[in-house]
């Protein structure tokens, strides 16, 4: 049976009003995407012709799923497409939305790539929500300070990620929201990955501090994302210990979340 996608009623929704993003289109293209059948019609030979409309099942998705969101909903998400700005996900039936790249997670990087691959199946949260459109956010997932630094232990030798080499020292991740930070040495780059020994767990300061014992080049593809929140919603995430000084939040119980 062939198929068609009716020209004024199949297009994907945010189209005609400019809300969808051209670069987010042209993310689907050559992949899976979902389509309501409007109609069996026949062609000039007789064989059935189904008419489609990607636009009608992105309604239903909206109307029945994506509407009834609130503010800290943790809901599934795709990954479609990586842009030096940020990530589009899928967040049903081929609805886009951005993860700016500030909100991955805690630990900076230079692109998406460093975290995501496209086609990953990843959690996401709701920060905003206009008409139409729903924002997102990402780091929340990833745990908090305490949460992370508890994986290590001070005299432990452990692998990372150069992700910043300043004149006063160098950043190495330890996990995408837990980074330390190493004296400087030369021919180290950012991007190569790293063996570490932590030497101290500052908690009232938030720091990690390390030796660099090694640093070189690898092609590793992005780790699986591992999320320390399991529940389906979340109201408020503080990454900061309670004795730090640093104020580091997300609250997600009002229409203008702090972040």
């Amino acid at each position: 049976m062939h198929a068609w996608v009716d020209s004024e009623k199949g297009g994907p929704i945010g189209i005609a009003d400019g809300t969808t993003r051209d670069i987010a289109l042209i993310a689907c293209a050559g992949k899976p995407v979902c389509f309501q059948i409007l109609r069996i019609e026949t062609d000039e030979f007789g064989e059935p012709v189904a008419i489609l409309s990607r636009r009608a099942v992105q309604k239903e998705c909206w109307e029945n799923y994506l509407s009834k969101c609130r503010l800290g909903d943790i809901l599934p998400a795709t990954k479609t497409h990586l842009e030096r700005f940020g990530a589009f996900v899928d967040i049903g039936c081929g609805i886009p939305s951005l993860l700016p790249i500030d909100i991955i997670s805690v630990s900076r990087i230079s692109h998406p790539k460093d975290r995501f691959v496209v086609g990953q199946s990843i959690r996401v949260i709701v920060r905003q929500i206009e008409p139409g459109r729903i924002y997102l956010t990402h780091r929340e997932l990833l745990g908090t300070w305490e949460e992370n630094a508890a994986l290590f232990a001070v005299g432990q030798t452990v692998a990372g990620m150069v992700r910043s080499v300043e004149t006063y020292g160098i950043f190495v991740e330890l996990t995408p929201n837990l980074a330390g930070l190493a004296e400087s040495h030369e021919d180290v780059r950012t991007g190569q990955c790293a063996s570490v020994h932590i030497k101290a767990i500052l908690p009232e300061k938030m720091k990690v501090k390390l030796n660099l014992s090694d640093a070189f080049d690898c092609n590793d593809p992005p780790a699986a994302m591992h999320y320390f929140v399991t529940d389906t919603h979340i109201d408020r995430w503080q990454y900061m210990p309670n004795i730090a000084k640093r104020m580091i939040e997300t609250v997600f119980t009002s229409e203008n979340p702090r972040i």
